[in-house]
């Protein structure tokens, strides 16, 4: 008979091995709580949440709305649980955290194609038709040298130190344009915002006295900021630190001026369509809502949707476009799949989908019959792209978000209303597909 192993016991973990049951493919799921903490874990329950208990927005025009809307088409379980754990929280679906384990630890221990077994694992399991390794951001250190071995260590990170991202279209560009550094490379390589002296002195001043987010003492210990310095302790060293570093000036020229500008923040395309724009050298451990407020003082960018905010922590993922196909397998060992925060999906509710589509494509494997890759108009499809894209040569972790999403045919200037079509569009695919997968 055919069989499956699952490598941890949290949001991914439990999708894939629901997924393959429902195949008829027995699963070991492999959790090594209580036998092994991580340093963010203290219940022996599966699927224990360590940060927020909220799952963010419901409403189908939001980004997670949407997301969590496609996987209740896909059968997830830990949507199901959510709802029936719920507290109020506005339109968001938040939880009672120990109910909502209880009621995914009882769901999963009750399977009857399911043994969970309490074990670390150090090691790549054999012996299996098909083997998923869902260990989480903090996985243990010797099956990370594990994951290292298989992979190979280049392609393996431990520290997530990423810049913000922008929707493109809520770039100013009446404030801004395009030119690569000396004309080198291609004209629409970069987006430039310049900013005159008065502009600088007034960013600079909110950026250095900006609130900074607390670090978990895990993160302290390993030294996160040894290989990459956050833009806004770089600033403290000096008034002109930043403006010969990441905001320098040379070898650009703003066309509405002819002169060069004082300072400049480039921004790089995040995708290969260019709906989402990296803020060059900007990484930073800025609270979320201080991100916004000091960098939205940039000219081009003071009407900026962020699609994803600078972190910077403990985060072990993998250099996904290198190593995984939109399947979630492993380009080298097709029967090996990966799911969760480790294929650089970022979130619980992102990386519960992973595991859905990872074990959905194991249980397909295993039985002789073509993976399912889900097209980039809906949500879980393009996050999909996203970690198996080789356009993208600065990988960091990314959450649901609509600039991940190809454009409309015509450009809608209401995000609402744009929002709403994306939406639509999206649940009407998967509707039409839901047969097949």
């Amino acid at each position: 008979m055919s069989k499956a192993a699952v490598i941890g016991g949290g949001f991914a973990g439990v999708e894939c091995a629901s997924q393959l049951s429902s195949r008829g493919i027995k699963t070991d799921l492999f959790e090594m709580k209580p036998v092994r903490f991580s340093p963010a874990h203290k219940s022996e329950k599966l699927c224990e949440l360590v940060c927020s208990n909220s799952f963010k927005a419901m409403r189908i025009q939001s980004a997670s709305g949407l997301l969590k809307a496609e996987m209740k088409m896909l059968g997830s379980v830990t949507v199901e649980c959510a709802e029936k754990s719920s507290v109020p929280a506005g339109g968001a679906l938040a939880v009672d955290r120990d109910i909502f384990s209880s009621f995914v630890t009882e769901r999963i221990e009750s399977d009857k194609n399911i043994t969970v077994i309490r074990q670390e694992i150090t090691d790549i399991p054999k012996g299996y038709d098909a083997v998923i390794i869902a260990a989480g951001p903090l996985v243990s250190n010797k099956l990370a040298e594990s994951i290292g071995k298989l992979t190979g260590n280049e392609f393996l990170s431990f520290f997530d130190a990423a810049a913000p991202v922008v929707e493109a279209e809520s770039i100013d560009m009446t404030k801004a344009f395009f030119q690569s550094r000396y004309d080198r490379g291609g004209e629409d390589d970069y987006i430039n915002c310049p900013m005159v002296k008065e502009e600088y002195e007034n960013f600079y001043y909110n950026l250095i006295n900006a609130e900074v987010a607390q670090l978990h003492d895990f993160d302290r210990k390993k030294g996160v900021y040894e290989g990459c310095m956050p833009i806004e302790i770089m600033a403290k060293r000096g008034a002109d630190t930043i403006r010969f570093g990441p905001l320098k000036p040379v070898g650009l020229r703003d066309p509405k001026t002819g002169r060069r500008p004082w300072a400049v923040l480039q921004l790089r395309k995040e995708n290969r369509e260019g709906t989402m724009y990296n803020l060059v050298g900007f990484q930073t451990n800025l609270k979320f809502p201080e991100q916004k407020r000091v960098f939205s003082m940039i000219p081009a960018l003071h009407s900026a949707e962020f699609v994803r905010y600078g972190v910077m922590h403990r985060n072990t993922f993998l250099n996904s476009p290198q190593i995984l196909n939109g399947d979630y397998s492993m380009k080298t060992h097709p029967n090996i799949f990966f799911a969760g925060q480790i294929t650089g999906v970022e979130g619980y509710m992102e990386s519960a989908c992973s595991g859905i589509m990872a074990g959905i494509n194991a249980a397909r494997r295993i039985q002789g019959r073509e993976t399912a890759v889900l097209p980039p108009e809906t949500m879980t499809g393009a996050l999909a792209r996203y970690i198996s894209d080789c356009f993208n040569k600065n990988f960091q972790p990314m959450g649901a978000s609509f600039g991940l999403l190809p454009p409309l045919p015509e450009r809608i200037k209401d995000k609402k209303e744009r929002y709403t079509l994306l939406a639509e569009r999206s649940l009407k695919i998967l509707k039409e597909m839901s047969d097949t997968i």
